[in-house]
């Protein structure tokens, strides 16, 4: 075997290394979760992680007894003016907004720039039409429940179940799939806005003293590496 082949084959074994090792360094962590953590995945600052930083860690969380209507959504009206939560969030999240009648707040229609896909959605109000844009609690109900909530009492699950703070108008499809997982386990796929949505989750559990999972919380951390400036959410 001459020399100029030796030198190719190393060269060859060479540029196999590097690319092994560099892909190695950018899988690994993304694959396990100890070696996230050593590499410094889950490390995240600014105001959000601050924030987070203060949540109760509870890795046992339990759904029992769980009921929704226990929640009373969409059955108040704090504001007095006499509209449904889901008119009102409608309403404050929509542009375009027309309503049924010139007497009522009920929306028949409006234009929604979406956060959780980036899409536009012309919502049309009609049996089978509404379902198109639902209002989601960016804290599900249930994950609320097995974070703290099954301990409050009725008028306080009546207060968050209602609460513009937590609630959004979102696309119908995609509120479905998220279901009640937690950030561990869903994110908007628009990611342009998942820094808004992790700091309204912090906002809520922090607002109602609710626990995270560690899972949560390194999820959380995560997104918030990418946008060290995000705030928390005031309103």
């Amino acid at each position: 075997m001459n020399l100029d082949s030796l030198l190719t084959r190393f060269l060859i074994l060479l540029v196999a290394a590097v690319f092994i090792g560099v892909g190695s360094g950018l899988l690994l962590p993304k694959i396990s979760k100890p070696l996230g953590q050593m590499t410094g995945q889950y490390v995240a600052t600014g105001p959000v992680a601050q924030v987070l930083s203060t949540l109760t860690v509870d890795d046992h969380p339990n759904t029992y007894g769980y009921n929704r209507d226990s929640f009373g959504y969409n059955t108040t009206d704090d504001d007095g003016d006499g509209c449904t939560i889901r008119d009102d969030i409608l309403k404050r999240d929509m542009t375009d907004v027309k309503y049924k009648a010139p007497s009522t707040c009920k929306v028949k229609y409006g234009t929604l720039q979406e956060p959780y896909t980036g899409k536009t959605i012309h919502f049309v109000r009609g049996k089978q039409t509404s379902a198109a844009v639902q209002i989601d609690h960016v804290v599900a109900l249930e994950n609320a429940w097995q974070s703290g909530a099954k301990k409050w009492d009725s008028a306080k699950k009546l207060q968050y179940g209602n609460d513009p703070y937590n609630l959004l108008a979102v696309d119908g499809p995609a509120n479905q799939e998220k279901s009640s997982a937690s950030a561990a386990y869903w994110l908007p796929s628009n990611r342009a806005f998942q820094c808004s949505y992790v700091a309204r989750q912090v906002g809520v559990k922090q607002k109602y003293n609710l626990t995270v999972t560690t899972a949560e919380k390194q999820a959380i951390s995560k997104v918030l590496r990418t946008c060290p400036a995000q705030e928390v959410p005031k309103s």
